[in-house]
This record gives structure tokens, C-alpha cells and sequence, in this order.
């Protein structure tokens, strides 16, 4: 029977836990709908973890640091990466302080956090030589101001089902193939889960294109709602927001009777709910202007750090 990692473990407990076993248990963190638990194998974890290795250039004496849960697959995957190079991670969780680390990996809230005000936060990025950051997008004006501030940052995309990050900015892992079919990205390789697959291929639940070579995300097939009759990818919403005023934002959808689905937008800025509209409709259209802004002091997460529509939605 899979392993099921609890989040409460301590790093020696989960060292032993992975060490051990066949194959381990993993909830999803999709941020609408109910969590599924997915199967990985050791094969595909350890699959990964060489992988990863293998492209930050780790080698046996370097030391990675825990700083997501152990209830996610990314923070799995640390002490995967670790048990690899035959050392131990640094425990960086909340309440157990920083110091210098190799290698970490983290999500878009951690950076956030790092360039506004912890200190401490950012001079551990800052000490590691590569900083892997998935769960969610991150965008590219935070990218930049992450890189100024001297992290080295590699953003991945991948999902419990592919074990985690298997895309490195943009560039498949050593392994990995990707495919584009009516807009849908299809993914391969060695670290897959115990999914269903279609002639070999995962079908993933995201849309992207290939560009210049590189894999881009275009959003998730179900972050996409219908307002009015015209189809909206609340990704689209909050990537757009995020770089145009460099704030936190969040886009959800409540049902309607008059639109069928209406979009949302919370927003941790003060700027003016009418300038958030006239961007949204200058750039997108009418129908992406929003029906209802609120305002809230922070954008609730999933454990993973993705934005929690559900909850916004029933808030």
C-alpha cells in the first residue's frame, strides 16, 4: 500500500519514510474542486529527483532546504533531491529559522514575501545557487525584481501527476517530451504517476503553446469561465493585473443569472476599482470588465501557494 507523508514529520521521519517504501500516496492542490490522491512510484520519484539534480548542476556534498509542506509533492521532492546526493535537507519551515543553503525550491508567495520585507527570507534565496519556483505562475515583473535582488531563480511547471516540476523554464527535463494537441499540453516521460494515459501521454489540464522552443503556459483548461456567452481564463486575469500594477490579485467566478458566470477580482492595492476595469477592458475587451472587485488583505492560498478561488468565491 502507498505511503501517505504527513505534513508534521520531521525530515528524519520522512528520509526514512521515502527511503522505504514502493511507492507513496500524494494529494493534488488544484486550487477549485475536491483534491485527488495520486500514486508515485519510487522509480518516478527517483527519476525526478536525478533529473532535477542533474539541471541545477547538485552534486553529492551540496544540501537542499525544505521550505513547503510535506504534504505536496514539491516538498517531497526536496527530500527526494537530497537522498540523492546522499545529504540531508536544511528544515526552513515555518518557525525553524534560516541559514545558507545550495538549493531550494519554493512558490511565487515565497518570492513575494522575500522582496517585500523579509529580510531573512531573502538572503537565504539569496545564498542558494539555484531556486526552483512552481505551484503556480510566477509573474515576470516579480522574476525580474527577484534576479535584481541577486536569487537565481529557474520557474518550473509540472503537477502531482508528473511528480512535480518537469518543465524547466520552458525546457523539458532529461527524459521529459511535451506535445501541444488543440491547445492542450500532453507530457511523457519517466517520472509520471500512476495515471491514465493516452497512447503513452498525460494530458494535463493546461493549455500552452511552444515558442522559440520553449514550452509557454497559457492557463488552466479550468480556470476558464463563460460570462455573457465569451469564454475568460482567470489566469489570464491575474497575470495581466499582477504585471500592470505590480500587486497581488486573484480572479474568481460566482454564478450569475444574468451572465451565467460572473468574474471577480480581489485585490490586496488600493488602486481604484475603476482603473483595474478600464485596464481589463482596454486590453481584453468589454466582457473581461469585472462585475465585482473586493478588496482583501491578503489572497487566500491553497498549501501550495496557489490563489484559493473556492474560498474567495464563497466569501
Amino acid at each position: 500500500m502507498p505511503i501517505q507523508i504527513s505534513a508534521q514529520w520531521s525530515i528524519p521521519q520522512a528520509i526514512a519514510a521515502l527511503s522505504d517504501a514502493q511507492s507513496i500516496s500524494v494529494s493534488t492542490s488544484g486550487s477549485t474542486g475536491v483534491a485527488k490522491s495520486i500514486t508515485i512510484s519510487r522509480s518516478a520519484l527517483k527519476a525526478s529527483a536525478q533529473a532535477s539534480n542533474q539541471i541545477v548542476g547538485a552534486i553529492s556534498s551540496n544540501t537542499w532546504s525544505l521550505l513547503l509542506p510535506l504534504s505536496h509533492v514539491a516538498g517531497i521532492n526536496v527530500i527526494a533531491r537530497a537522498i540523492e546526493l546522499g545529504t540531508t535537507p536544511i528544515d526552513c519551515r515555518p518557525g525553524n529559522g534560516y541559514s545558507n543553503v545550495d538549493f531550494t525550491a519554493v512558490v511565487p508567495t515565497h518570492i513575494h514575501r522575500a522582496l517585500n520585507g523579509d529580510s531573512a527570507l531573502l538572503n537565504h534565496l539569496k545564498s542558494a545557487k539555484k531556486v526552483l519556483v512552481g505551484g503556480a505562475p510566477l509573474s515576470t515583473s516579480e522574476r525580474k525584481a527577484a534576479e535584481s535582488a541577486g536569487i537565481s531563480i529557474i520557474a518550473t511547471y509540472g503537477m502531482t501527476e508528473t511528480c512535480g516540476g518537469c518543465v524547466y523554464d520552458g525546457i523539458p527535463l532529461p527524459g521529459v517530451d511535451y506535445k501541444i494537441v488543440d491547445e492542450i499540453i500532453y507530457l511523457r516521460g519517466p517520472m509520471l504517476a500512476d495515471v491514465d494515459l493516452v497512447d503513452g501521454w498525460f494530458r494535463t489540464s493546461d493549455r500552452g503553446h511552444s515558442e522559440n522552443g520553449r514550452l509557454v503556459i497559457d492557463g488552466r483548461i479550468d480556470d476558464q469561465i463563460i460570462s455573457g456567452g465569451e469564454k475568460i481564463s482567470l489566469s489570464t486575469i491575474e497575470n495581466a493585473l499582477k504585471e500592470k500594477f505590480n500587486s497581488d490579485f486573484a480572479a474568481f467566478a460566482k454564478g450569475d443569472a444574468e451572465w451565467g458566470q460572473r468574474l471577480c477580482v480581489a485585490k490586496v492595492t488600493e488602486i481604484a476599482d475603476s482603473e483595474i476595469t478600464s485596464y481589463l477592458k482596454e486590453r481584453f475587451g468589454s466582457h473581461a470588465s469585472p462585475k465585482e472587485i473586493v478588496r482583501v488583505p491578503s489572497i487566500p492560498t491553497t498549501g501550495i501557494g496557489k490563489p484559493d478561488r473556492k474560498k474567495l468565491a464563497e466569501g
